[in-house]
């Protein structure tokens, strides 16, 4: 995709941005139940979604690719851009490790992103499957600068959610892991970070102690261990995201209507929580309007 190919309103796209931003402060946490296409996006946007956040991994699997960084730059901005380009509220985008291994690559994909329409995006960490693929702090902290910088120079401060793996993977130490955690999170939000993604924790404990050691909005990832959304609002958390589990059940749905028809002869399953055709028909031709 050409850097300025999908290009939107620099001063909407600004106020979306600043729109997003602020719901990371509250009064009620911000919940994002990640979209992986059009019509994800628009489901959430009716139902009353503040903002609508993607899943690299969902994206990447609708595409034909594993989760990882497998899937091209362009093709994960382009499904990005329709998303944008289809809902009315803010847009977050997952681009993993931004897609490159220098600060230049990341203000490449920072300036694309903004042709794309969105506002905000998720920076990880690590660029492979395995711990040796952590990237040096003090780099990271440069990547993150780079982002900054070149978002705000075109006019659209991108919203950064700076996620580190250290639990989810996890990396090092356990006996050291949430100062190294923290020691990192600290050097992302002084390069400019807006939110803290910490995804792999899930306990009350380490989620209270990270809010207030950090003293900054911080994300977590929601899993079947987790504590409810009102729990995670009362311990401080400014953001809950439910990365690729949405795509997932819909892949679960998907394969219990396959394994009915096929093993049982019966079709209850196809038609128990199907929307409306007219309601889809509805739903997409708004952006024809």
């Amino acid at each position: 995709m050409a850097g300025g190919e999908f290009l939107m309103d620099t001063k909407s796209q600004a106020e979306k941005a600043e729109q997003l931003r602020k719901l990371h402060h509250g009064p009620r946490i911000l919940v994002l139940a990640n979209a992986w296409d059009v019509a994800s996006a628009r489901v959430m946007e009716e139902l009353g979604y503040p903002a609508i956040a993607t899943t690299s991994a969902g994206v990447a699997a609708a595409l034909g690719y594993p989760d990882g960084q497998r899937i091209p730059r362009e093709e994960m901005l382009e499904a990005v851009a329709r998303i944008a380009r289809a809902v009315r509220v803010p847009v977050t985008a997952d681009v993993e490790a931004g897609y490159g291994t220098t600060a230049k690559d990341m203000a490449e994909t920072a300036k694309a992103l903004i042709a794309a329409g969105a506002v905000g995006m998720n920076l990880e960490d690590v660029t492979g499957d395995t711990e040796s693929s952590l990237v040096d702090t003090a780099f990271q902290v440069e990547k993150i600068r780079a982002i900054c910088d070149i978002s705000a120079s075109l006019g659209v401060p991108l919203v950064v959610n700076a996620r580190t793996d250290t639990y989810l993977m996890p990396i090092g130490p356990e006996a050291t892991r949430f100062e190294r955690t923290v020691k990192r999170l600290r050097a992302y939000r002084k390069a400019g970070a807006d939110c803290l993604f910490v995804p792999g924790i899930a306990d009350r404990e380490t989620i209270s102690k990270l809010v207030k050691t950090l003293g900054a909005p911080l994300n977590i990832l929601v899993s079947r261990d987790c504590p409810t959304l009102k729990e995670l609002e009362e311990l401080g958390v400014a953001r809950a995201s439910t990365g690729s589990a949405v795509m997932r059940a819909s892949l679960g749905t998907t394969q219990k209507i396959g394994k009915d028809l096929m093993e049982k002869g019966s079709y209850e399953s196809l038609f128990a929580s199907a929307i409306p055709y007219a309601d889809v028909q509805r739903m997409m031709g708004r952006q024809l309007s």
